[in-house]
């Protein structure tokens, strides 16, 4: 374990923050030296928001000391932290859609002075320099809604180098970002690093620790476990100190036969998805991973079974009937289920109890002539709760009081209801941490156990290659190669690439 603490951009000493009889934080200790990169490591509910919004002033802790550049906090406030060099970047940029790239970086830059001449080259200028310092390559003219979601990341850290921040705390950057965009956000981190700045890295992603941080702290139900230099760990070891317990078995091992053909493609396409000549078979009670680069049509292909961009050629066989898919309510009368990529905006409606979550599927069976039927509502809730081991206070607690492991638990709760034949989950586990995504693993595999059919798409190699009973690899919208369970990295990477098997066009079942 790491002890000097050296010079210190930031020294939190005991640090405690209850909300009502919840306990948030038990005593954190934790110190970020200038011209490193901290990884802040734990489980959902570990206490890692609580501990960066306290940092960020949005909170006030109830006991302990906090000390930016060896100064005493008292006042804590987002101003008053901001006023101390301290900015975060959070997963979704809190960005202006309609004003240009100067406009916002003005907002958040520029003190509120009454009048006063506004001198826009100026601006312009500065956003130029600020751009230029974080490698971006867009105009300062151009409107913050065409940018990407790593472009409207260059452009918070703009306005945080603008701002003057000594601290930077980087909240899951990289998590809707493909892999050339995560490389230059890397580059940007380590220039970063090379300036002085403190960066604090929250991420679930192991691998990322080891490519970028120094140090890393790990949380545990509100409590700081230690400090330790990132070359004297392992990534074992970082799970087990995470989780309280060795996890051996990320991936639980596929229990089941594969029965009957549920779903059969032949000659799929759909022209305005970009998927083309997909043939493809998912049985009962295997899991069929779906894996391929980005844009490789994984996705489009979902959104087709579902009936959200219907086919507009070949052939789809449920459950040995051919069927026409023409919307999702008619892909939940035959039977099938989606679990979509991004479980705020489709998967789960936060505000929303647990209750009203879990039967939305099922509004018509559950309420047959719109009568109400709320006992049966928190009956069904209660059970899949337990069956899902969702951990809540309440079937009626809202979603926004859930960790992001056990709201994609509830959205997979939702369509369970629904007792469905085909399960498709589009990035299962995308988001969560180790211990909650070794829970979903294990309760994919129960399903299938079972004799439920699903098809999982994932951009989780290791996933794909711990999950799936048979691996289908998607390039330019066709499915180019299916691979036997077991397969290699190297194999469907290569496949991927167009280098292997299928790779020129050949479809090989």
């Amino acid at each position: 374990m790491d002890t000097d603490i050296g010079s210190s951009l930031l020294e939190l000493e005991g640090v405690t923050k209850s909300f009502g009889a919840v306990r948030a934080l038990r005593g954190v200790s934790f110190t970020l030296r200038p011209g490193e990169v901290h990884a802040l490591l734990g489980e959902n509910g570990a206490g890692k928001s609580t501990l960066i919004k306290t940092i960020a002033g949005a909170h006030a802790p109830d006991g302990g000391r906090m000390r930016i550049a060896g100064q005493l906090i008292a006042d804590f406030s987002p101003a008053r932290a901001r006023s101390l060099g301290v900015s975060c970047l959070y997963q979704q940029p809190a960005l202006f859609p309609d004003l240009t790239v100067t406009e916002n970086l003005a907002l958040r830059l520029e003190a509120s002075t009454g009048c006063r001449w506004l001198r826009w080259p100026d601006r312009r200028q500065r956003a130029q320099a600020l751009l230029d310092r974080v490698g971006a390559t867009f105009a300062p003219e151009t409107e913050v809604r065409s940018l990407s979601m790593p472009q409207q990341q260059l452009v918070e850290m703009a306005c945080a180098l603008g701002a003057g921040a000594r601290i930077v705390i980087m909240d899951e950057p990289t998590a809707s970002l493909t892999r050339p965009d995560q490389e230059r956000l890397f580059g940007v981190v380590r220039d970063l690093r090379a300036s002085g700045i403190g960066v604090i890295y929250i991420t679930h992603r192991l691998e990322e620790i080891f490519q970028l941080a120094d140090r890393v702290t790990v949380l545990r139900d509100g409590e700081s476990l230690g400090t330790w230099d990132v070359r004297a760990m392992t990534e074992a070891q970082l799970i087990e100190k995470m989780v309280g317990r060795e996890v051996a078995q990320i991936y639980p091992p596929s229990e089941s036969q594969p029965g009957e053909v549920v779903l059969a493609l032949r000659g799929l396409g759909c022209a305005a998805s970009g998927v083309d000549a997909v043939d493809l078979e998912v049985r009962s009670g295997e899991v069929v991973g779906l894996a391929g680069l980005v844009g490789a049509g994984r996705t489009e292909l979902a959104r087709v079974l579902f009936g959200i961009t219907p086919a507009d050629q070949g052939v789809i066989i449920f459950c040995g009937q051919e069927v026409a898919i023409r919307s999702p309510r008619e892909a939940v009368s035959l039977g099938i289920a989606y679990v979509p990529e991004d479980r705020r905006r489709h998967g789960v409606i936060l505000d929303l109890p647990l209750t009203a979550n879990v039967s939305m599927a099922i509004h018509e069976r559950l309420f047959p002539r719109s009568w109400l039927r709320l006992g049966a509502e928190r009956e069904l809730t209660e059970r899949l709760i337990g069956e899902l081991g969702i951990k809540t206070s309440s079937p009626e607690a809202p979603g926004t009081s859930l960790s992001g492991g056990n709201q994609q638990k509830v959205a997979l709760a939702r369509w369970l209801a629904a007792e469905p034949k085909l399960l498709i989950l589009d990035e299962p586990t995308q988001g969560v941490d180790v211990g909650a995504k070794a829970e979903i693993h294990r309760i994919i595999r129960a399903l299938a156990k079972r004799g439920l059919a699903v098809l999982m798409i994932s951009s989780d190699l290791p996933e794909i290659l711990g999950m799936s009973d048979r691996i289908g690899v998607m390039r330019g919208g066709r499915l180019i190669s299916m691979l036997p369970g077991g397969s290699s990295a190297q194999q469907v990477m290569a496949t991927a690439l167009g280098q292997g098997p299928g790779g020129a066009g050949e479809v090989v079942r």
